[in-house]
């Protein structure tokens, strides 16, 4: 396997991810993230989310010895479309998706904040090309999260790397 980029090691890193954690991923692209959070659950779980049919399906056969102990949970669907009836989760995240700062994630985000268990937090991470592109996506992200009645904090991991949470 090729390695791990770092902005995916920094993102588990900082998610601080516990052993009995609820997570979803957004975006899951072909599933990093979630063999890398599935290392750290025990008790706990992933549902990963995608709206590429080519995504889910490498995040399928990356993760199967996963995926076989009910461990993670991959789905293809968009966010909008996404319905888990009823669950809740401890941790949301998304890295490098950008329908958090291209337009208005109004109904997104109220659909995250039905998601989020009581004390749960959303974590938006990002990779900018350039460490001032960072700090103004940076800025971006807290004022639409801010605007959105979600309480916001910044983490950088270096120049570059980019870490919006919410609660």
């Amino acid at each position: 396997m090729p390695a791990v980029p770092q902005r995916l090691s920094w993102a588990v890193e900082t998610l601080a991810v516990a052993p009995g954690d609820r997570l979803l991923e957004i975006g899951c692209g072909p599933g990093v993230a979630v063999s890398l959070v599935c290392d750290l659950l025990t008790t706990g779980t992933i549902t990963a989310v995608d709206r590429s049919a080519t995504a889910v399906e490498r995040a399928g056969a990356r993760n199967a010895r996963h995926l076989e102990s009910g461990r993670a949970r991959i789905l293809r669907a968009s966010l909008e479309e996404l319905r888990l009836d009823g669950e809740r989760f401890d941790k949301i995240f998304a890295v490098n998706v950008n329908l958090f700062w291209t337009r208005d994630p109004a109904r997104e985000l109220a659909l995250i904040s039905s998601l989020l268990a009581y004390g749960g937090e959303l974590s938006l991470f990002y990779e900018p090309p350039s460490a001032e592109r960072a700090s103004a996506l940076a800025a971006d992200l807290t004022r639409t999260l801010s605007s959105h009645g979600l309480t916001p904090t910044v983490v950088r991991g270096g120049e570059r790397l980019v870490c919006v949470r919410a609660s």
